[in-house]
């Protein structure tokens, strides 16, 4: 019997099962609150403690600059409007294909008197240079740019373009969300480049929903979002998910532990998947970029990526039409419209990414099954022509 196969690893992993195991006790018996004074709080406490060290650790940055969130949304957030609280209104600058959770907080600070603005990326979805070096000169206080795009997989030189916002003194985020378990990530060297912040979330690394951090030198005034007890160093109240924290420690720890071995693999599979595509008429997306290696973003020419994806998911495959927090939008990506790609050819995009646990003939029966799907879909459309 066939069993459905998930090709869909950017919009969020499986839980790892040693993650799990290692959740299950602060959902069971070690249920303190890690403010409470008593053993049951301090036991808590030390789970924080040590997850934020694991944190820290996989990402080269010392665990008094983890801030635990609820996920990589509320980190973006609190970068963007907890440093745009402390400055006069100015500029920020963002790119053009940054995710939602970047881009509309950049436009909440609009009601603020602040300005935005967007970054241009060139055909392969990265920085154009010479439009980074126009909104420098335009002295932004606040500049976000992602290290690796969760539609393309496209990755941008962070720390080069950190270097060349140093000197106007401005505050420099990226979201490191998805490139997080699938390249190394060194903040020490990234700060000394000039990167204030980064963004992680758990769920893109086989840990789980609802645990995330931003990385952030201590020597950003950053105003919490959310206001209490004072917790996380007084930037985030609230009771913390304890359970959630320490799968997100494991999870971190693990997927530094196999990163070069894991990524090595799935530039392999990518690369038999893309020359299949190709093969078959595909379009690749940032294909000439250097790219996350699990990453595969194409479209096939007078085809609705949507209509492909329902195909798809009905014979087995699970994999998406752009991002999986956009869904709801109809339109085409914002990120292709940014690259250039016309408008027709984005409404067909299609997003294969793959994990840890996909196999070379699981590829190959997409592709298999793809091949169908596609002769099917344009026999349909040549029915329609005739009939219409």
């Amino acid at each position: 019997m066939f069993a459905p196969v998930y090709f869909d690893h950017n919009a969020t992993t499986p839980l790892d099962p040693r993650v799990l195991e290692g959740m299950l006790p602060y959902l069971r018996e070690q249920f303190g609150n890690a403010s409470s004074r008593h053993e049951y709080g301090r036991a808590a406490r030390r789970a924080i403690d040590e997850a934020r060290q694991r944190v820290a650790y996989a990402v080269g940055a010392h665990p008094t600059e983890v801030v635990f969130t609820s996920g990589g949304s509320e980190a973006n957030n609190l970068f963007i409007k907890g440093v745009a609280a402390g400055l006069p209104p100015g500029m920020v600058a963002i790119s053009a294909i940054e995710h939602p959770c970047v881009r509309e907080p950049a436009k909440q600070l609009l009601r603020g008197g602040w300005r935005l603005r967007e970054i241009a990326v060139d055909e392969n979805c990265r920085v154009a240079s010479a439009d980074f070096l126009l909104a420098l000169a335009e002295k932004p206080a606040i500049v976000s740019v992602m290290l690796a795009n969760n539609e393309t997989g496209a990755i941008q030189d962070i720390a080069a373009l950190a270097g060349q916002v140093k000197p106007i003194r401005a505050w420099f985020h990226t979201d490191a969300v998805q490139a997080f378990g699938k390249r190394p990530l060194d903040f020490r060297m990234l700060n000394g480049a000039g990167v204030h912040a980064l963004t992680l979330s758990a769920h893109k690394l086989g840990g789980p929903k609802g645990a995330g951090a931003l990385v952030v030198d201590k020597r950003v005034e950053l105003e919490p979002l959310i206001a209490g007890g004072g917790h996380e160093r007084g930037l985030r109240s609230g009771t913390e998910n304890v359970a959630a924290i320490v799968g997100f420690g494991l999870a971190a720890e693990l997927a530094v532990a196999r990163l070069d071995a894991r990524a090595q693999q799935l530039v392999a599979l990518r690369d038999a998947l893309e020359a299949g595509l190709v093969a078959q008429g595909a379009t690749i997306f940032a294909g000439a970029a250097e790219r996350l290696p699990n990453t595969s973003y194409f479209a096939f020419a007078g085809l609705d990526g949507e209509t492909l994806v329902g195909k798809l998911d009905r014979a087995g495959f699970a994999v998406a039409a752009g991002a999986a927090c956009s869904s709801a939008n109809p339109e085409p990506s914002h990120v292709l419209l940014a690259m250039g790609v016309e408008s027709s050819l984005a409404r067909g995009a299609v997003r294969v990414s793959l994990g840890p646990d996909t196999t070379a003939s699981q590829v190959r029966d997409f592709l298999a099954t793809l091949q169908t799907t596609i002769l099917q879909l344009k026999g349909l459309a040549s029915l329609a022509s005739l009939t219409s």
